[in-house]
């Protein structure tokens, strides 16, 4: 696992995400998801890729029920793209081309 990647709670989510100076990529995911597990590799390389432009953080939405709550997760992945505390863009699902999409929201982010 990268070390780039954070990892973000309900007790930290804000600090980590909403009050970041860079845009952040969130992954909202669970460990029984398979989607979830097959993007984690994608998920990690970017968080290497955008490190200093980027942040990447992953929050368990089993281990941190209110934040799937909060957000509205409905299903999973959901990854959403935070810059200056707003959602700036989200993607659902894990379509074969998802790194390219990724990609593209992180940029448009930042």
């Amino acid at each position: 696992m990268s070390e780039k990647v954070l990892h973000a709670g309900a007790a930290d989510f804000d600090a980590t995400v909403l009050q970041s100076s860079e845009p952040v990529l969130v992954d909202f995911w669970a460990p029984w998801c398979g989607p979830c597990k097959a993007i984690g590799p994608i998920v990690e390389q970017l968080a290497d890729q955008y490190d200093g432009r980027a942040k990447v953080v992953k929050v368990d939405v089993q281990e941190h029920p209110a934040l799937g709550v909060r957000f509205n997760i409905r299903s999973i992945p959901m990854l959403m793209m935070f810059k200056d505390g707003q959602i700036h863009s989200t993607q659902l699902g894990a379509p074969p081309n998802i790194k390219t999409l990724l990609t593209q929201m992180i940029d448009k982010a930042i």
